[in-house]
């Protein structure tokens, strides 16, 4: 898998030396980052917009947004181990946030009080 920059999410099929491509979502959002879950069910797409999407490859559907943090200070997110049913995402300015990925609900924050980078 790997993303082009107009947001769209791309899938290489390659065998031997033959290979095929698959357009599997189009998000119309530059993605920033891909990040499977532990089990590789389940793979986040983060915009640096602060806007996550979950893609399921073996049910091969749309890519369904999670959250939208609507924030121009988003700086990453990761699924929260053990399991596939968190996110957490971290703001330039410090804010830790924990969010359900089964419905994007906003659970609980922390301010870590120091500017944070990749």
């Amino acid at each position: 898998f790997f993303s082009a920059q107009e947001g769209i999410l791309i899938f290489y099929h390659i065998k031997d030396l033959q290979y095929e491509i698959k357009i599997c979502a189009n998000i119309s959002q530059p993605i920033s980052s891909l990040i499977f879950s532990p089990d590789y069910t389940s793979l986040l797409l983060v915009t640096d917009q602060g806007t996550v999407y979950s893609y399921r490859p073996v049910c091969s559907g749309e890519a369904v947004k999670l959250l939208d943090t609507s924030s121009s200070c988003f700086l990453a997110a990761d699924f929260l181990t053990p399991g596939n049913n968190y996110c957490v995402s971290v703001t330039i300015s410090g804010e830790v946030q924990v969010w359900s990925l089964e419905d994007g609900t906003f659970l609980s924050k922390l301010n870590l009080g120091i500017e944070v980078r990749v």
